[in-house]
């Protein structure tokens, strides 16, 4: 199998689609049960929801101390009509990505890209960053498929390893605000407070997986996370040659 940049007979290429972006605004919460919870609440002399065919207004009467106020370096809204508003953004530094170098069938190898990934929110809880793959197993042609990398244990492959007989497609975050899960050691994942580069190996699912969170806003700068991507063949596998594509959503949440 030979892995390269363009489509051909004898080629496989790999592209990490559009980014995808999912917001959720969420505030501070007042009140909590088992299955509910009350983010904002008022007391007051009257007011609710009124609608028409094309309207909608939510009123209250007889609040007091509500209103904006601000200064150099805070802001207020007070009352239940103010609410709590929520930034949150996500950029990517590509919306495809192309692996690289080239993997000739007789011996194998590797082939490797990466993509930066920045949130911004102004949220004082922070965010979290998931990733998850359309298909089972992501990286596929047609009726052909190279299967998810598969770590040892239950955490990640410190180490990106392929046997003769493996073809596979992993993955590895690395940043600030990287989950404990792909933190390290210096020999082992999920242990540590390490962050050790191109480490802590995992393979994609169609389950969003958390790669990135923080308690804390991070607005104006935001915080940049870097995904790797890498495919391994080992020189026994007879790999079906081609070009293999991958489409993967990232999402960052309020927490």
């Amino acid at each position: 199998m030979l892995l390269r940049v363009l489509y051909s007979a004898a080629s496989a290429i790999l592209l990490m689609p559009i980014v995808l972006v999912s917001l959720h605004v969420a505030g501070a919460q007042v009140m909590t049960s088992t299955n509910y919870q009350i983010r904002s609440d008022s007391i007051n002399a009257a007011g609710g929801l009124s609608s028409s065919t094309n309207y909608s207004i939510e009123s209250t009467v007889g609040e007091i101390g509500t209103g904006e106020q601000s200064s150099a370096s805070y802001k207020l809204k007070a009352g239940y009509q103010q609410m709590q508003e929520i930034y949150i953004a996500i950029s990517a530094a590509s919306s495809s990505l192309t692996l690289s170098p080239s993997i000739p069938g007789v011996t194998g190898g590797t082939s490797n890209g990466s993509t930066s990934v920045t949130v911004k929110t102004d949220n004082l809880a922070g965010y979290e960053l998931t990733i998850k793959a359309s298909t089972n197993p992501a990286l596929q042609k047609g009726a052909d498929a190279i299967s998810d990398y598969a770590p040892s244990g239950a955490s990640p492959d410190y180490i990106f390893t392929t046997a003769a007989a493996d073809a596979h497609f992993g993955y590895s975050p690395e940043g600030t605000d990287v989950v404990q899960r792909f933190l390290d050691d210096g020999a082992s994942c999920n242990i540590g407070a390490g962050n050790t580069a191109a480490s802590c190996w995992d393979g994609l699912s169609t389950t969003a997986v958390p790669i990135a969170s923080t308690a804390t806003a991070n607005h104006p700068a935001g915080t940049a996370t870097v995904v790797r991507f890498r495919v391994g063949l080992g020189g026994a596998v007879a790999q079906a040659p081609g070009v293999y594509t991958a489409t993967t959503t990232l999402t960052a949440l309020p927490l």
